[in-house]
């Protein structure tokens, strides 16, 4: 029997594997680029939709490749028709309070999203594939039309900004804190 003779007598099993294999993958990655979970419920579900409805094409080896550019090209779409789209407030508080460790960690954490939100939008793809996801520079080149070398370019320079502005969101913190020392 031939590959695509296998894959017509059992596509219902085989999608399910794919979809076993990549929708928790695939919805964390909805949810960092949306902020929204049900945003990234509705993007996993339509690409999956999508590849369902086109699944006599697609490659079994780049299916996850295939699957992160389905979603990531979902949602720009979505951004591109919801102009009232407003970013998530990584300064919401928590309600509970906490020890000083968890302040800062928070405060952190608010700087890096910040920064993230911030990095052109190819370059917070490409980050999120691979530091997240774990999806290799080769699937990362592929879903986004960029080069292997690029790619590895484009998360490298990434992850420095974000270590660059942790550090400088610390500074300030401790710089906030001396002057407000000195005040009390």
């Amino acid at each position: 029997m031939t590959e695509a003779s296998d894959r017509e007598s059992a596509p219902l099993a085989d999608f399910a594997g794919i979809y076993a294999a990549h929708a928790r993958d695939l919805r964390r990655f909805a949810l960092y680029l949306a902020g929204d979970a049900d945003l990234a419920d509705d993007l996993v579900s339509e690409a999956f939709v999508r590849a369902w409805t086109a699944w006599e094409r697609v490659e079994l080896p780049t299916v996850r490749a295939y699957l992160f550019t389905i979603v990531r090209n979902l949602f720009l779409h979505h951004v591109r028709d919801e102009r009232r789209h407003e970013p998530l407030d990584p300064r919401a508080p928590d309600g509970r309070p906490g020890p000083e460790e968890r302040a800062s960690d928070q405060s952190d954490l608010a700087v890096v999203l910040s920064a993230l939100g911030a990095l052109p939008e190819i370059d917070r793809a490409a980050l999120l594939m691979r530091a997240d996801e774990q999806v290799s520079y080769e699937e990362i080149s592929a879903a986004l039309s960029i080069t292997v070398t690029a790619a590895k370019v484009k998360v490298h320079r990434a992850r420095l900004k974000l270590a660059e502005a942790r550090l400088a969101g610390r500074g300030q913190a401790r710089a906030g804190r001396g002057t407000h020392e000195h005040h009390t």
